[in-house]
């Protein structure tokens, strides 16, 4: 077994929308971030790659490149998953937690772990997603942007 942890960040801009687990969420603001800025499939990409001693995101999706400029993050969920698969390893269980003062969550949650199912073709019962506040704490807690975790175990199969 691998286990892999992620995180990751992005602020607020001005905008209507965010893009969370592949579900786009009316917001009174945007992500500012090279990519679609989706922190929770960022966290996730990152639990995955490091529990396969990849390194991480920005290693394979550099925000310095142009062709990631707008990058769907579902695609890059399921590249980096290709990547751990092709190592032997699969993803047995998910677990995330997404940390936002605003939006509430709640109703797109669903939603989000059924595309995070089907991107790492696993069972729904497999995937976990929990969304908290900050109780007006930090830069979150201001809603100046929203952080998320991500803890993934990987099944390891022998490379022969």
């Amino acid at each position: 077994m691998r286990i892999g942890h992620g995180y990751d960040v992005h602020a607020f801009e001005a905008g209507d929308n965010i893009i969370l687990g592949g579900v786009r969420i009316p917001h009174n603001q945007a992500f500012r971030a090279h990519s679609d800025g989706d922190v929770l499939l960022h966290a996730l990409t990152d639990a995955l790659l490091g529990a396969a001693a990849l390194g991480d995101i920005g290693r394979h999706f550099p925000d310095t490149d142009p062709q990631f400029c707008n990058a769907d993050s579902r695609d890059l969920l399921r590249e980096a998953y290709a990547k751990v698969k092709h190592l032997g390893c699969t993803c047995i269980s998910a677990d995330m937690t997404v940390v936002a003062q605003r939006p509430k969550l709640s109703e797109w949650l669903p939603d989000m772990t059924r595309n995070i199912a089907l991107d790492l073709g696993m069972p729904l019962n497999r995937v976990n997603i929990k969304a908290t506040t900050s109780e007006k704490l930090g830069f979150c807690g201001r809603e100046e942007g929203i952080e998320a975790y991500a803890v993934v175990l990987l099944d390891e199969t022998p490379i022969s």
